[in-house]
């Protein structure tokens, strides 16, 4: 019989001190050419980008992960899937090392190490830490929190930046729409979202870093985000956190968006409302992006 699992507040705690303790080394690598190690490459397009630490910085969570969890499956972005020894694992941890690559090896300080706890499937606890800021946001069964460097961890809650007044004219946006890929995909129609978004918003911010992008919107520091072509590491954290934070994570399902979808880290499309916010703009350019994508496959 395999152990039994840990509660989802253990696995936060697992899950801060895994993230924890490979912060520092990216941080002291961060903008420091010398420390750096070989250039980055390019994975799948050159928008797409690894460097040595990213996988490094992998394989350190996995073993911090697994060990602290004997048995635990891993799914990680750099190294894929790795089964729990023995039966099927209950508890896979999803990893990102570095949510941002892009970021992180041209010196812009938008990037973080995100791990998630998904038990039977479904996503209990996770973690999102700034290594540059050494803010640190978290989730489990209890609720979301952040902690701040040299200070205890409070509710995300007590923090949070209130609901702008004036509606979506108010509201920064932010995303990483349309990436190369959906150009490639929808042509010059792409672009016309993005200026709809633009338009529409007080700002629209393209920070290329889902995480990060999550985390702020739980904070209310982003009021909005919409997601196109996710991965289940680059969101499955900081939807938890933006949900126990009171937010909504919008899936498609049934006759339009959702936030009741089974295994929801693993939807490619998504939006991401701070908590408090609507965004009929935003969720109008998702709808249209769904059906235009739903048209190509046909």
């Amino acid at each position: 019989m395999s152990a039994p699992v840990p509660f989802p507040a253990a696995l936060r705690r697992i899950a801060l001190d895994a993230a924890g303790a490979v912060s520092a080394d990216l941080a002291a690598a961060f903008r420091r050419p010398s420390a750096a190690g070989p250039g980055p490459e390019a994975k799948s397009t050159h928008h797409d980008l690894v460097t040595v630490h990213d996988r490094h910085t992998e394989a350190r969570l996995v073993a911090a992960l697994t060990t602290a969890v004997p048995g635990s499956a891993v799914l990680g972005e750099e190294l894929g899937a790795r089964d729990g020894a023995g039966e099927a694992a209950r508890l896979t941890w999803i990893v990102d090392p570095i949510d941002g690559t892009s970021n992180f090896a041209h010196g812009f300080a938008m990037f973080s190490v995100s791990v998630a706890a998904a038990v039977d499937g479904e996503v209990v606890a996770g973690v999102v830490l700034d290594p540059v800021s050494g803010l640190a946001f978290s989730a489990d069964d209890d609720g979301a929190w952040l902690a701040r460097p040299g200070e205890a961890e409070r509710p995300l809650a007590d923090v949070a930046r209130p609901a702008p007044a004036g509606g979506e004219r108010a509201q920064n946006l932010v995303t990483s729409y349309p990436a190369g890929e959906a150009l490639a995909l929808e042509g010059e129609d792409a672009l016309r979202r993005f200026g709809r978004l633009v338009s529409a918003h007080a700002t629209v911010r393209r920070t290329v870093s889902g995480a990060l992008e999550l985390a702020y919107a739980a904070a209310g520091w982003a009021d909005a985000a919409l997601y196109v072509d996710t991965k289940p590491w680059d969101v499955a954290a900081g939807q938890l956190i933006l949900r126990r934070a009171g937010g909504a994570w919008l899936t498609p399902g049934g006759d339009g968006l959702t936030p009741a979808a089974p295994r929801m880290h693993e939807a490619r499309f998504a939006l991401a409302l701070a908590p408090g916010r609507q965004a009929p703009t935003a969720t109008a350019v998702l709808g249209d992006i769904l059906v235009c994508r739903a048209a190509r496959r046909a």
